[in-house]
């Protein structure tokens, strides 16, 4: 089956041909970085994550590029609000949002590209439209003329002559930049210095670009005049990405993506998330509440969901999610527990993969794609990402995990095959693995030992007991007393312990 997207531009879903063969371009927009990331940016940015780490999983070389807007009037006010500088604001909000995104197990871009370090290239494409006649100069100002590019409105499904019946009474004839526009719905490339804030000179005076200019001039220096995937909240269609194309295809004549796609948005108790509402929330005051949820669970509400459905986000949807993530945490987890106990080795190597390449080695037991789980998951996430299709093919491995966990905890062995459960548990590991769901075994604390390492403990010492080894028995259970772990055998088989 051939992988899928559902393509805003189209309004369908169509199979995937990237541009090269085995090789993705890949746009995504990033954070105004004026503030904490919120729930919506994490959304946002698990979703394109999630698409990035599957396409490479697919075996594709994923050129992955989000940028940074460090120039805009809200970096500024904020800036004022502080007696400080544009710099220092954007320098601490960039370094905010890779503490807060990498909690998230978001793996970092190829380039993160700000708008500040792409002066010239902005300058370059501004004054080429102008000389093509798709933009104009204006008391300092520079304006792109919409009504010149015949396809406007394409991504969005929206038509100029609708958009001015609709705008009737609504443009402010004393608005001095309504004045200098030659139509309402023109939009700025450049606008021109006001006093106190920073600028940059241009050949129109010295003033800063606007906000639509700055993607079209990254994308085109990072990644080229076509790129294969451009992505962003369905919050950016327009006019954000409407004007991204209209400024770069009146350029070169070539499509900018040949594949956009756009997320839902998050609401909170059914209300859209807003400042004005007093709902919104930031990733770092959610995970760092009291009895805040564990990141991944963040991370599984967020794919619970398909990416273009809107989600809601609640203190029960995501205590929901906390629950399932203890469910697929036991799964993934199992082999560290068991893995000795079962006669394993090499639990922790390369062979159950690793982040930095997404893709099911060549050695690997679960590398047979007929393998019925795998197949599963990616017909799923062939269908333009369904990801809740295959977090069911996670959970029903997690289950079946925990169930043989519960068997060997108990009666200290299992009549299932020791690789059947090494092939089971290494499949949940990488296919989790291309959502971003990890799970790493307990370090031993200050405390002494991890609960997860005195639980496999007792498990050997139970299975020593059933093969009548009653001198490893005793060894166990005065190991575990000398780290002043105490042991009380119930009837049953049942072993409970304390810490002395």
């Amino acid at each position: 089956m051939a992988l899928e997207f559902y393509n805003t531009l189209t309004r369908r879903r169509e199979p995937f041909t990237p541009l090269q063969p085995d090789q993705v371009k890949m746009y995504c927009c990033g954070v105004t970085v004026y503030d904490y990331c919120h729930l919506g940016h994490a959304r946002s940015y698990i979703v394109w994550d999630t698409v990035r780490r599957y396409l490479m999983w697919r075996g594709y070389d994923v050129h992955y590029v989000q940028n940074f807007t460090d120039i805009d009037d809200k970096i500024l006010n904020r800036a004022k609000q502080e007696n400080s500088t544009m710099e220092e604001v954007s320098n601490r909000f960039i370094d905010a949002y890779f503490e807060d995104l990498r909690r998230l197990n978001v793996l970092d871009a190829v380039e993160y590209p700000r708008a500040t370090e792409h002066i010239d290239a902005i300058l370059k494409l501004i004054n080429t439209l102008i000389e093509a006649d798709y933009a104009y100069p204006a008391g300092g100002d520079v304006y792109y003329r919409v009504q010149r590019f015949p396809s406007y409105g394409k991504l969005s499904g929206r038509q100029l002559d609708q958009m001015q019946a609709g705008a009737s009474g609504r443009v402010d004839p004393e608005d001095p930049e309504g004045n200098r526009k030659q139509y309402p719905f023109d939009f700025a490339l450049w606008k021109a210095a006001k006093p106190g804030e920073p600028s940059w000179d241009s050949p129109w005076g010295a003033g800063r670009p606007g906000w639509h200019i700055e993607c079209s001039a990254m994308i085109r220096a990072n990644l080229g005049e076509t790129i294969d995937i451009h992505t962003g909240g369905g919050d950016l269609v327009f006019p954000h990405h409407e004007n991204e194309i209209a400024q770069s295809e009146a350029v070169t004549h070539k499509s900018l993506a040949n594949y956009w796609l756009h997320n839902g948005m998050v609401n909170v108790g059914g209300e859209k998330m807003s400042k004005s509402l007093g709902n919104f929330t930031t990733i770092r005051q959610l995970l760092d509440a009291p009895n805040g949820p564990d990141p991944m669970a963040l991370r599984l509400f967020v794919l619970q969901a398909h990416y273009r459905k809107p989600i809601d986000f609640t203190a029960e949807s995501i205590a929901s999610a906390q629950n399932s993530w203890e469910t697929l945490k036991e799964g993934l987890l199992f082999g560290y527990r068991f893995g000795e106990l079962l006669g394993w080795t090499d639990t922790t190597d390369s062979a159950f993969g690793k982040a930095e390449s997404m893709r099911i080695p060549a050695d690997s037991d679960c590398s047979d794609q007929r393998s019925g789980a795998v197949q599963r998951f990616q017909e799923a996430m062939d269908e333009d990402i369904n990801s809740p299709g295959a977090l069911a093919v996670l959970f029903e491995l997690a289950k079946d995990l925990r169930r043989e966990g519960n068997i060997i905890t108990h009666e200290g062995k299992t009549t299932t095959d020791a690789q059947a459960l090494r092939q089971q548990w290494q499949t949940l590991v990488v296919l989790a693995q291309v959502l971003g769901l990890e799970a790493e075994p307990e370090a031993e604390s200050n405390d002494g030992l991890s609960d997860d390492v005195i639980a496999n403990l007792i498990a050997q010492r139970r299975n020593a007991k059933t093969a009548k080894d009653f001198a490893t028995a005793d060894r166990i259970r005065e190991e575990l007393k000398a780290q002043g772990i105490v042991l009380v055998d119930k009837p049953g088989g049942v072993t409970e312990w304390h810490r002395g």
